[in-house]
């Protein structure tokens, strides 16, 4: 019962839940995670750190980036509330929103030719005269 409270416990954060949720569409980078969810840097290293140490994430690094995705090695635990969120949340208006935005930024580095934290910068200033646009028009 222990291990299913400290599951839940871990889950009571929405950007952690949303972290889970992007990292199980695709593996994503500390700064990618920060230019679809708008969070900050240590902000999404703790939350990352927690989910790694709750045994739900898997990280590799690639030069001076780290990389992180759903752990192949899940408890069935972690698989089935893995499940119960993505079927409850899928037509939640934040995770519909992170998801295009994940499109967004996935295209936006293609098209730079790279994935690195300017190109995560240049992507976020990108976003936001987006939206303000969108917001004023």
């Amino acid at each position: 019962m222990k291990s299913m409270i400290d599951i839940f416990k871990l889950l009571t954060d929405e950007l952690r839940i949303r972290i889970l949720l992007l990292l199980g569409k695709k593996e994503l980078s500390v700064c990618q995670l920060m230019g679809i969810t708008g969070a900050s840097q240590p902000m999404i290293s703790r939350n990352l750190s927690l989910l790694y140490k709750g045994g739900f994430l898997e990280e590799r690094r690639e030069g001076k980036l780290r990389f992180y995705r759903i752990s192949e090695r899940l408890s069935t635990k972690n698989i089935a509330v893995l499940d119960l969120l993505r079927d409850h949340l899928k037509t939640d208006g934040k995770y519909k929103e992170d998801r295009a935005t994940l499109r967004e930024c996935s295209e936006f580095q293609k098209r730079a030719g790279k994935c690195d934290m300017k190109t995560l910068q240049e992507f976020m200033e990108w976003k936001k005269r987006r939206n303000s646009n969108v917001q004023g028009v």
